[in-house]
């Protein structure tokens, strides 16, 4: 970690002094000093720690988006950043190289953790004709999967919006593919993996689906109709990713949409799912089944909504 200069250091002392001798006013005039020196100070229980400013503007919550000029494009490409720097720049590097010359990278940078922001602020830099970057002062644990891919969609003026994870890597020309599966009558979402309920076990569990219709589409990459998403989107009550592409997906079917993927191998690799494999076990857990009950609740039975076996 980079170390604040003296006169930075100085400054937050001072308004250590003030917090304590309750001159809250002085306390945010110092705040606001430290702020301009390049700065950020972070109360803590013990203190405060300083934070460099990274050299872009970080807006303080989801709220703020509305107020962002619009990403035009006819297909943009969301990808939600919320860490792993080397796997941002392997994900971004892969679209910079296949995604094609009629769309838009928008990546959300979800707190800068561990830097990723700043290596996904670096291709929007070097690519301004490919990538826009979002950045929020919040985690996405806090923010919540599906709170941000709705905020992407709001920001976002396409004719295909697709949504994908960092650790899909696109290595070849996938998309016109996709888009022409989306192009059939009533698709409404295509992707790279499809699966299907396994209505055997009582709605329990889903199987993987090679091609063509199928109930659900996975999120490490999937393609809505710009239509579809303006009236199902995905349930803000998903706060992480696991289980909500696929409530997602049968939320579309109920509106009557046809959920359908290419029947051909596509060049993609999946590298490790970090937002699995390593994120928070209970925290992971616990939101995870909450989808999947509510997913439960809401659909299971209604076998008339899932694809022709």
């Amino acid at each position: 970690m980079v170390q604040a200069p003296e006169s930075v250091e100085t400054l937050a002392r001072d308004r250590a002094q003030a917090r304590l001798d309750k001159d809250f006013t002085r306390a945010d005039e110092l705040r606001s000093a430290i702020d301009a020196a390049g700065w950020k100070v972070v109360d803590t229980a013990d203190g405060y720690t300083l934070v460099e400013k990274p050299p872009f503007d970080v807006l303080p919550n989801l709220s703020a988006l509305s107020s962002q000029p619009k990403v035009e494009s006819a297909l943009v490409i969301c990808v939600i950043v919320d860490g792993w720097p080397d796997d941002t720049d392997t994900c971004l590097a892969a679209l910079a190289e296949h995604a094609p010359g009629d769309s838009m990278v928008l990546a959300i940078d979800c707190g800068n953790v561990d830097g990723a922001g700043v290596r996904a602020e670096a291709w929007a830099v070097s690519h301004p004709e490919l990538f826009r970057v979002v950045h929020l002062e919040q985690q996405l644990s806090v923010l919540g999967w599906a709170a941000v891919v709705s905020a992407a969609i709001d920001l976002s003026a396409c004719d295909a919006f697709a949504m994908m994870d960092m650790s899909t890597v696109i290595e070849g020309d996938v998309f016109p593919a996709l888009l022409a599966v989306l192009e059939r009558d009533g698709v409404v979402a295509t992707g790279w993996k499809g699966v299907n309920v396994d209505t055997d076990d009582g709605w329990r569990s889903f199987t993987s689906a090679d091609s063509g219709e199928v109930d659900a589409v996975l999120g490490y990459l999937m393609v809505i109709d710009r239509d579809a998403i303006e009236e199902v989107r995905p349930d803000l009550k998903a706060r992480f990713y696991r289980n909500a592409d696929m409530e997602w997906s049968l939320a579309l079917r109920e509106a009557g949409g046809v959920i359908a993927i290419p029947g051909v191998d596509l060049a993609i690799r999946q590298d490790r799912h970090h937002g699995y494999h390593d994120s928070d076990p209970a925290f992971r857990d616990k939101q995870s089944k909450k989808t999947y009950d509510r997913l439960l609740q809401r659909f299971r039975g209604k076998d008339h909504l899932l694809a022709p076996r």
